[in-house]
């Protein structure tokens, strides 16, 4: 297993706090369970937010790297535009 980076440390250190400290403030629970209840949650989503974070920045890199090759007509290319097209990627390729 991969070593976690400091950017999933931080993030998933701050879910467990905020998200621990709004469930405590919001449920007013005082009972011992109560307040373990909320502490495993809590912990789940930090686990959960640092283990996704490295998911959603591939996807977007991906997916940018993936549209910026794609180029989109509203019309068929004629003749001499393939051609040049062509051209114009031997030059750069070979």
């Amino acid at each position: 297993m991969p070593r976690p980076t400091p950017a999933q440390l931080v993030y998933g250190s701050a879910t467990v706090v905020l998200s621990t400290f709004a469930m405590l403030l919001l449920s007013q629970t005082r009972s011992g369970l109560g307040v373990g209840v909320v502490t495993v949650v809590g912990l789940a989503s930090g686990l959960l937010v640092a283990l996704t974070v490295p998911v959603a920045r591939v996807s977007r890199t991906s997916r940018t790297s993936r549209t910026s090759r794609t180029v989109r007509t509203s019309r068929p290319m004629t003749g001499s535009e393939r051609a040049h097209t062509r051209a114009h990627a031997d030059s750069i390729h070979g």
